[in-house]
């Protein structure tokens, strides 16, 4: 426990040697499940934490550190802990909340694999200005409004096999509870204030804006809609006492905002100076009380963001800021999309600097998605709705075509067209087809039992050695959120199956019996293996789909469930082994004009084996 609880310090509370970083420190201490305290004396300086290491294998720390990615320490520990951001629910999920919580469980999902104590946490953001509007625009309660489309949240992550360990709702007595103590908590430590405040508010940001930040007509660059003019009496919180201690932040730990281009950019906004930022709202009435002034309700990102936290209490326990800290705090990861970079790298550090409570270890920034080079949107007719994907193509296929096209961070485009020649491509052909054809063989020839262990079989070959150097660069490629390049890594050892199987030719080598037999029921043990680690290295990505390999392979869901990464070493496959009877694992995707050409060719082969009825006469 003392070493974990030291390893703890160092890779997730930066009580960093400089003194405007000890100052932020509330003289309060923190307490932690076992309920050791540390002074606000404790820290340690950058130079002191030791770098993050794949923890695949010892040897993938040759795999670089791509802009201070491992050196800050995510994945480092026993535990994961990992956050989508909390959905609005003014409307039902869309495709860029979907794509976050894909990325989400796909790292969730690994993380387990490596025995981590994983927190994926998710859930909905139901208090605002905007919430109660579309609720009464539905001639529904603000309560009823939030129950449905929270349950359409819930229903769709179902949908997409998302294995989320928390669902929290802002709602829930017990966020309201922690949230209370926060504000109380920040109170006291002089970072809260009362003024008036006059600006341009944007409804749908639910947030004043800096007039210089608008384009023509004062229309909100992310809505295209014109900020209102208000003016308010609201409590404030003093963000700008925290620029430097946020700079600083930012220096010794380059890696707390990823990709690093998102980093630059949290940097341009600190360095223009920070503005204290209100915290209430007097103009609206669906949301928390303000503990000091009932006739205010607290803003709704700071009371949204406090969800990370709430989220940590377990049903049974007793709502309280420090039982919630104590029970994971602080995450490990927090994985957003780039419009809400801000509140996240800039407001919510700040915060919990103010509280006195230790800083989450990464902020990643991903991209927007677009659909055939164009920004979706209701008005253009060019939505993508996720639960009509799932329903017309599957989990899977969903899953794996957005994690492998887009580059995870940067901006990525949706096409159909593309999306069903990728998924033809590699997920029914390259691996569904080898493992479909390879088991045909063995049936065929060996009535479907391995002949021999995979180890013997692979004894001097050089496909083993090339499937065990894709798995550790599959492993470091996960480490690092390049999720993309994991898929494509995993893809290689299917492409490599194939050509291998190909270049053996073990159909001709049965034929001639004697040794080249031998040889040839070696070959598809080979291959098998090379699948059996295909289904457990894509199962982020594709659980159903490595689930079905893996069921292929004589393996029961349950033993699949049981897998960790070290499972994807060489030699699980065993002689004696009988595999299961080859089903098509992918049913190839046809396409609008694949379709019609199969339709109409069927049509014919019809119209062409009809007899002719016979005249009477010939009768």
């Amino acid at each position: 426990m003392a070493c974990r609880v030291q390893h703890s310090i160092q890779s997730s509370f930066w009580f960093l040697s400089s003194a405007p970083l000890r100052n932020w420190l509330n003289p309060r201490r923190i307490f932690f499940k076992n309920r050791i305290s540390f002074g606000k004396e404790l820290f340690f300086s950058s130079s002191s934490r030791t770098a993050l290491y794949c923890t695949c294998s010892s040897s993938s720390s040759s795999g670089g550190d791509k802009d201070g990615f491992l050196a800050n320490g995510v994945g480092g520990d026993d535990s994961f802990v990992l956050t989508t951001p909390l959905y609005y629910v003014n409307a039902p999920p869309h495709m860029g909340s979907a794509y976050t919580t894909i990325a989400a469980d796909a790292i969730a999902r690994f993380q387990r694999l490596l025995e981590k104590k994983v927190i994926f946490i998710t859930g909905t953001d139901e208090h605002g200005e905007k919430i109660a509007t579309a609720a009464a625009a539905n001639g529904s309660s603000p309560n009823e409004h939030c129950d449905v489309v929270s349950q359409a949240y819930k229903s769709l992550w179902k949908d997409l096999d998302i294995s989320y360990d928390k669902f929290i709702r802002t709602t829930d007595p017990k966020h309201e509870a922690v949230v209370k103590e926060f504000y109380s908590r920040v109170l006291a430590n002089g970072d809260i204030y009362r003024a008036d405040y006059e600006g341009l508010y944007c409804v749908n940001c639910e947030e004043y804006k800096d007039e210089k930040d608008l384009l023509d007509d004062n229309c909100c660059p992310t809505h295209l809609k014109p900020c209102v003019k208000r003016k308010e009496d609201n409590y404030f919180f003093a963000l700008s006492k925290y620029q430097q201690q946020l700079e600083e932040v930012l220096k010794q730990n380059p890696g707390f905002v990823q990709p690093s281009y998102r980093l630059n950019e949290v940097q341009g906004w600190i360095k223009n100076g920070l503005k204290d930022f209100s915290i209430s709202r007097a103009s609206v009435d669906w949301g928390i009380a303000v503990p000091n002034d009932s006739k205010q309700t607290i803003y709704v990102w700071f009371d949204a963001l406090l969800g990370y936290v709430s989220a940590l209490l377990e049903d049974s326990e007793l709502a309280s800021l420090d039982t919630a800290i104590s029970s994971g705090w602080p995450a490990s990861l927090h994985l957003i999309g780039k419009d809400i970079l801000r509140f996240h790298a800039v407001y919510w550090p700040a915060m919990l600097m103010s509280a006195g409570i230790g800083l989450p270890k990464m902020v990643f920034g991903h991209g927007f998605l677009t659909k055939d080079g164009m920004k979706m949107g209701k008005s253009l007719g060019n939505t993508l709705e996720p639960t009509d994907l799932v329903q017309r193509f599957g989990p899977d296929a969903v899953r794996y075509f957005f994690l492998r096209e887009v580059e995870f961070g940067n901006d990525g485009d949706y096409s159909e067209e593309r999306f069903i020649r990728m998924i033809n491509a590699n997920l029914a052909n390259t691996i569904g087809n080898l493992l479909n054809r390879t088991l045909g063989l063995l049936k065929k020839n060996c009535q479907s039992t391995l002949a021999v262990d995979s180890d013997i079989a692979a004894e001097g070959n050089e496909f083993k050695a090339a499937v065990e150097k894709l798995v550790e660069k599959a492993c470091v490629h996960y480490q690092k959120l390049e999720l993309s390049a994991a898929c494509e890594t995993v893809l290689e050892i299917g492409n490599a199956g194939n050509l291998y199987i190909d270049g053996q030719a073990p159909w001709t080598l049965f034929k001639q019996g004697g040794t080249a037999f031998e040889t040839a029921a070696k070959d598809l043990v080979i291959v098998l293996e090379a699948m059996r680690i295909i289904s457990i290295a894509l199962s982020p990505i594709t659980p159903g789909l490595s689930l079905k390999i893996y069921s292929q392979l004589g393996y029961t869901e349950e033993q699949f469930k049981a897998v960790s990464w070290s499972d994807t070493k060489w030699g699980g496959l065993k002689a004696g082994q009988v595999m299961a009877q080859a089903t098509p694992i992918f049913a190839r995707i046809e396409d609008g004009t694949e379709a019609e050409t199969k339709s109409a060719a069927t049509k014919k082969v019809k119209k062409e084996k009809t007899p002719k009825s016979k005249s009477p006469v010939e009768a």
